[in-house]
């Protein structure tokens, strides 16, 4: 079973790279080309070599003189064998590493736009830390051996031409180097069927020391509120010495091969200065011949060990490349179409929800995903508000989803301006309509590029009346900076409601004609929620001309109030439908939820009253504590 695997493992690896050199042929020519002239120059230096000893040094020690011309001629021959080596070093070097690192890039850049094409369930399915891990070490280990390939493959073609030089030399010389050379091939593949396992366990486990590693740091919070320091401390130790005794099991190989690897050529050397000396007693070989060949023996030692390198590193990069092409040939994409919504019409879009249907993914083939929407139907009128309302796990959040194509429904239509969403081409959805989510996320920029997003026609002028729409240029020009404050990773030099508005105000830059909330305002205060929303519904611009329909996952009562329309949604189907007055005095569901809603509001609003309150000390002194 273990010599199955090795030899799976090796055809694999073959066809890795095979891919490699089908994706880079002329570098990879170029750098082949290097290593073969490496690999002759090393041939015919022995030649050489053996040739300037044996017909230079002896004679000459024998006349007790030397030539002045003929030793000239000697190192001419040697000084331009040695730039032509260094030539040869120099085009495999820069040939095999520019081919590796180009490749590396070009996988990095095809798996993040993967990541970027598949939908949200797909990723909710992988942990951030796999993903890091897929676009990084992955990808570099599954074209680690692109270095010494080229290396290997020169190689492999000077082994060919020293054994037929040392046919042409000695058949008895030639026996030596058809026992040595197949040995040490075969030590290489055992070498690579002992690795194997090791690297591929090893790669298996750096991506969840990197899981665990971003799980803990990304979760920092409640790590320390918690008190689970020791606790995470103790887990991505655990797995972390999981690695290290992998990586030294590869070592301890390693340690125990190299030597023999080493030792070969020696082997092989001794072998022939014997054997070579029994047939230069014989006459069959000369001194010229006998050096020859030992000095190819000694040389070669290093050449050949990058056959080896290259066995040694297929395990690593089979395990990189399957982990990369799980991210490539993953399936569930949501291809766009070909429609463009009329240009002309600037102003809000009517979004229709139409007997939608839907159900996430289960999280294994075998298992049926449970359904969390049926028959929805409804419509967001050009320029009208309308509030969604349910209780936890109603589908609300997944209704928003929907809304800007972030999950395609099993059955029914999304559409906007009676076109469904899955016919609209990428640009022509993203410029009609913005979601702004739950949970604000913040780049580790300027105020200015969070808002801008480097889109095009997007100014500062654009940027403050955004800020203004959002209420937010307030706080915007008392930071330090104004436009250019770094606001820190995630926003962390900004408070909640901070976040959101600036989130609000980039979704708003765009000037989209649908605007999606979903509990967007939440850590905004109600009087600024209420501005946000009654400036959203009239144009500053246009008085009473509305910026854009509006479709908002609401929570408080205030909220609610101010929608044209309220849709009621429980357990994934609309319940009612109507005026927020309409629903208080028909549906007792609703009652229920709008009141504990109301009655949690209140309570925050006394939490709020008491952190503000000004608390005596006992010395007398007294803080305020700032909420």
């Amino acid at each position: 079973m273990a010599s199955k695997t090795s030899r799976d493992v090796l055809s694999r690896g073959l066809g890795v790279l095979r891919q490699a050199i089908r994706e880079q042929p002329r570098i990879f020519t170029v750098a082949v080309v290097g290593s073969v002239l490496f690999g002759g120059m090393i041939i015919v230096s022995a030649r050489v070599v053996g040739t300037v000893i044996g017909e230079v040094a002896l004679p000459a020690i024998a006349r007790g003189e030397v030539g002045a011309g003929t030793l000239a001629l000697a190192a001419a021959a040697l000084f331009g064998i040695s730039v032509l080596r260094v030539a040869g070093i120099f085009g495999r070097r820069l040939g095999a590493g520019y081919m590796q690192y180009r490749l590396q890039a070009s996988y990095r850049r095809r798996v993040t736009r993967r990541y970027l094409e598949l939908p949200l369930s797909w990723h909710h399915r992988n942990s951030t830390g796999t993903l890091l891990s897929n676009a990084n070490s992955d990808v570099e280990a599954a074209w680690y051996p692109i270095a010494p390939l080229p290396f290997a493959v020169g190689t492999v073609v000077m082994l060919v031409g020293a054994i037929v030089s040392l046919f042409a030399t000695d058949w008895a010389l030639a026996l030596v180097g058809l026992a040595v050379f197949p040995a040490l091939f075969a030590l290489n593949v055992v070498y690579s069927r002992r690795m194997a396992p090791r690297q591929a366990r090893a790669q298996r486990l750096r991506a969840e020391v990197s899981g665990i590693a971003h799980e803990s740091f990304d979760g920092a919070l409640v790590v320390k509120t918690m008190g689970r320091e020791a606790q995470e401390t103790a887990r991505f130790a655990g797995r972390a010495g999981e690695l290290r005794d992998s990586l030294i099991a590869v070592g301890r190989l390693r340690g125990i091969f190299d030597p023999l690897l080493e030792t070969l050529p020696s082997i092989g050397t001794l072998a022939v200065l014997v054997v070579g000396a029994f047939r230069l007693r014989q006459g069959a070989i000369s001194v010229t011949e006998l050096v020859s060949v030992a000095f190819l023996f000694t040389v070669l030692a290093f050449p050949v060990r990058a056959i080896g390198w290259v066995l040694a590193e297929l395990p690593r990069s089979v395990a990189g490349w399957d982990r990369v092409r799980r991210v490539l040939d993953a399936t569930g994409e949501m291809p766009y179409g070909q429609r463009v919504l009329d240009p002309a019409s600037s102003g809000p879009a009517t979004l229709t929800f139409s007997d939608v249907h839907f159900s996430y993914p289960p999280a294994e083939a075998h298992e049926v995903g449970a359904q969390v929407l049926g028959e929805v139907g409804f419509t967001v009128p050009a320029g009208r508000t309308v509030a969604l309302v349910g209780p936890t796990g109603a589908g609300k959040s997944t209704i928003a989803s929907l809304a800007v194509r972030l999950v395609d429904p099993d059955s029914g239509t999304v559409a906007l301006d009676g076109v469904d969403v899955r016919e609209l081409t990428a640009a022509s959805l993203a410029g009609t309509v913005a979601l702004v989510a739950q949970v604000p996320f913040v780049f580790d920029d300027s105020v200015r590029a969070n808002i801008a997003l480097d889109r095009a026609g997007i100014d500062d002028e654009a940027v403050w009346a955004a800020l203004r729409l959002a209420e937010a240029d307030g706080f915007v020009a008392a930071l330090p900076d104004g436009l250019d404050t770094m606001v820190g990773e995630r926003g962390t030099s900004l408070s909640g409601g901070q976040r959101q508005r600036l989130t609000l105000a980039r979704a708003l830059a765009g000037r989209p004609r649908l605007l999606v909330l979903d509990d967007a305002t939440s850590a905004v205060d109600p009087r600024v929620e209420a501005a946000i929303l009654a400036g959203l519904r009239s144009s500053t611009a246009e008085p009473g001309v509305p910026v854009a329909s509006i479709l908002v996952v609401a929570y408080r009562r205030a909220t609610i109030a101010l929608a044209d329309e309220v849709v009621y949604v429980e357990q994934g189907r609309v319940l009612a439908r109507g005026t927020h007055s309409e629903l208080l005095a028909t549906v007792p569901g609703y009652v229920d939820l709008v009141t504990a809603y109301e009655q949690a509001e209140v309570e925050r609003a006394q939490e709020s009253a008491y952190s503000d309150e000004v608390v005596p000390l006992p010395s007398g002194l007294e803080i305020e504590v700032d909420r």
